[in-house]
């Protein structure tokens, strides 16, 4: 179990980056022809030689993306980001811990950060700001520590914990408001990262807060008391104001002459750390800032090492300069992959002459459970009229052997049409105007229990969902991704996505096999990796379910397709052969209908099948989009989601309690929170985030407190209201 994301609004002061971050796959797919090629290149990352090679190379890449309105290709405006949440690992103690649930994270031993940690004895949870320690027995608030101002309470606040230390994550994604003479791109950035180390020994005491400046924090892991925190930055550049009515060649040209005279300062990652009530400041070193082949120089990726044990001291932070949206992690690695030139191509670091501005900037494409209202190939949502949405026609369907096809590439370098120093084929992209059908995977060595080490890179076509879409198993990596299929030179042609599972040598990232053309005309909703079998669901209008043999790397193959209505958002182990999905049900056009959870029989992988389904109609899940909010207790298949529905102008929340086993998906019954607030004005009931299992009490939390329900009968144990002052 445990939180998951927040959306919060930022004002994007003079650039759309900070949108980067949360896009994985792209929007709506339809029939066509089949999606562009994908130039993947050199990948691999490089030191720089020098502070003043550090200077020259940011400032060029940068300066090919400065426009009129600064950095990026939109003017400014507002936007909302959406901001992940992750979770945790218990730690030690003095009283004995009872058993209990922990974070739903993707890989056993590597803790996720979340809203909410259990170690068996306490419950430590934020709300609206305020840090909130509550004792499993007494059910009772023990101890609160404010983390951060009232008015910041708004502000993504995610935990770390091992045994009295906790790590509050704080992403402060203050307004950055317009200076009356002054721009600056630091919107999508926030204000800066915050990274709070709380003693839990006694009342919760503040031991430590590093600030990582001008930076958004975009995910961390932890192995034992290690974490590793990445936090993205950009270039602190000051542009002009463009005036009411200037020639937009004038202001790039303009534009591009204060990157030019920007200094090192300017990109270099600074932090402060206040401990032991001193204060010191510092910036990355250039010797710890690497670099791939291409780069824009408008986003740079930092990693910190905090030992949770011995306090914040030197985190050793390194630097990539590239984008980074989605972080995954296991035992000896971490990975920080990123879907290059999302909206516009990224331009190649050259020397003089500098690249010509591009005409038109790409139009970005939808994420998968955002996508457009326009969009034909949206499931139409709960509530929403059905008249007011475009159903594309039914694809026809197809067996797994026709649609996916196997083939092993060898990973030795080559010239333009053979593969590459990665192992990837390496042909030119379409069209410089189209979004890059790409994702840059940057792998590093955990293990040393220190600093990452730099490993490898390498890129794979198409982009991925979510951390699900990898796995590293047995010396390799696989990855899931779809292609859009969108062809810019083409402009009248429907877009065709596909979906395919790459296998990558894990200590070069050279590709070993593939398995392509899952899911044509739909794009990838769901994937899991278990051991050396995959899963991975598509849909448009039904739900392919595809089990996936991985057990040769180089010769990966589809064995079974399970199609049925509806899809799976989360796929969840639940034992020797049987399988979780949750996600929504829906019509044979495709229209969403509400909320579903199906057991999956996997055991015979050429013939996967649902042995039982549980269905509310109108109704959404936080779970089905962070599967952190997501508990099935294995003991007994008791297994609780959050839920919202709407139904006859009322909505309705709380936590679905199922049973699953003995090929059975049946309701236990629903949590709901007491209401707060004013009548009137607050929701009937408090949205619950996430569900915990501390010996035979099931534990449910909203941003208002915890309940206590019996785990045998669910009967109403205890109500713990939060402190917030």
């Amino acid at each position: 179990m445990r939180p998951s994301g927040m959306s919060a609004p930022r004002t994007a002061a003079v650039t759309a980056l900070g949108l980067l971050a949360l896009a994985a796959c792209s929007g709506g797919p339809s029939q066509g022809g089949a999606p562009p090629k994908t130039r993947l290149g050199e990948v691999r990352l490089v030191s720089f030689t020098s502070c003043d090679d550090v200077l020259g190379s940011l400032r060029r890449a940068t300066e090919a993306q400065a426009g009129p309105y600064g950095l990026g290709p939109v003017t400014p405006l507002a936007v909302e980001d959406a901001v992940a949440m992750r979770s945790a690992v218990p730690g030690e103690g003095r009283a004995k811990a009872q058993e209990h649930s922990s974070t739903n994270v993707h890989e056993a031993g590597v803790d996720e950060p979340d809203v909410v940690k259990t170690d068996g004895k306490r419950i430590v949870s934020v709300s609206a700001g305020v840090l909130q320690v509550v004792d499993a027995a007494s059910r009772k608030v023990t101890g609160t520590l404010r983390l951060v101002p009232k008015e910041d309470g708004y502000n993504s606040i995610e935990l770390l914990l091992y045994g009295d230390r906790l790590l509050a994550l704080v992403n402060n994604l203050g307004m950055v408001p317009y200076a009356a003479d002054r721009m600056r791109p630091a919107g999508p950035y926030g204000t800066g990262t915050r990274l709070i180390l709380v003693d839990l020994a006694g009342e919760p005491r503040r031991l430590g807060t590093l600030t990582a400046d001008d930076s958004s924090y975009l995910d961390a892991r932890q192995i034992g008391s290690v974490a590793r925190v990445v936090v993205k930055s950009g270039p602190r550049i000051e542009f002009p104001p463009p005036g009411p009515a200037s020639d937009e060649a004038k202001l790039t040209e303009r534009n591009r002459a204060a990157v030019r005279k920007a200094p090192l300062s300017a990109w270099l990652p600074k932090y402060s750390v206040e401990e032991g009530g001193s204060k010191r400041s510092a910036t990355v070193p250039c010797d710890r800032i690497s670099h791939p082949k291409e780069f824009t120089g408008t986003s740079l990726l930092t990693v910190h090492t905090i030992d949770l044990s011995r306090g914040l001291g030197d985190t050793g932070p390194i630097t990539v300069a590239a984008d980074g949206d989605t972080v995954y992690g296991t035992a000896r690695s971490l990975y920080v992959t990123s879907n290059a030139g999302l909206w516009r191509r990224p331009s190649p670091v050259e020397p003089e002459p500098r690249p010509e501005i591009p005409e038109k900037p790409a139009t970005p494409e939808a994420t998968p459970g955002t996508p457009r209202a326009t969009d034909p190939d949206r499931p139409v949502q709960p509530g929403e009229d059905p008249s007011l949405t475009t159903i594309a026609p039914p694809e026809p369907t197809a067996t797994a052997t026709s649609t996916a096809t196997a083939t092993a590439t060898p990973g030795t370098p080559g010239t333009p049409g053979t593969p590459g120093p990665t192992g990837s084929p390496i042909t030119p992209s379409p069209s410089p105007t189209g979004p890059e059908e790409r994702t840059e995977i940057h792998r590093f060595d955990v293990s040393g229990g220190g600093a990452p080490r730099y490993v490898t890179s390498g890129a794979v076509p198409g982009r991925l969902l979510n951390q699900y879409s990898l796995s590293e198993h047995e010396g390799h990596l696989r990855v899931a991704t779809t292609e859009s299929g969108f062809e810019p030179d083409v402009p009248d042609r429907a877009p065709a996505s596909r979906s395919a599972v790459y296998v990558l040598d894990a200590g070069t990232l050279a590709r070993t096999g593939q398995v392509d053309g899952l899911g044509k005309g739909e794009r990838i909703y769901s994937v899991r990796f278990i051991g050396p079998v995959g899963y991975v669901v598509t849909f448009r209008q039904t739900d392919p379910l595809y089990t996936i043999d991985l057990r040769d790397p180089a010769r990966p193959r589809v064995t079974g397709e399970l199609k049925i209505t509806g899809y799976s958002a989360y796929l969840h182990p639940a034992g020797e052969g049987r399988l979780i999905g949750l996600g929504q049900e829906a019509d044979e056009k495709g229209r969403v209908r509400g909320s579903q959870l199906s057991l999956f029989d996997v055991s015979d992988p050429a013939n996967p099948r649902r042995l039982s389904q549980y269905f509310l109609k109108n109704s959404g899940s936080e779970a089905e989009y962070d599967p952190h909010a997501f508990l099935y207790w294995p003991a007994t298949g008791l297994t609780a989601v959050p839920y919202n529905r709407y139904e006859e102008g009322r909505s309705e929340s709380g936590a679905l309690v199922l049973s699953v086993r003995d090929g059975e998906v049946r309701e236990l019954g629903r949590i709901r929170h007491p209401r707060a607030g004013s009548p009137g004005f607050a929701p009937e009931q408090p949205g619950i985030r996430r569900s915990l299992v501390i010996g035979d009490t099931l534990w449910t939390m909203s941003e208002q407190g915890l309940k206590a329900s019996g785990l045998a009968d669910l009967s109403d144990r205890g109500w713990t209201a939060f402190v917030t002052r």
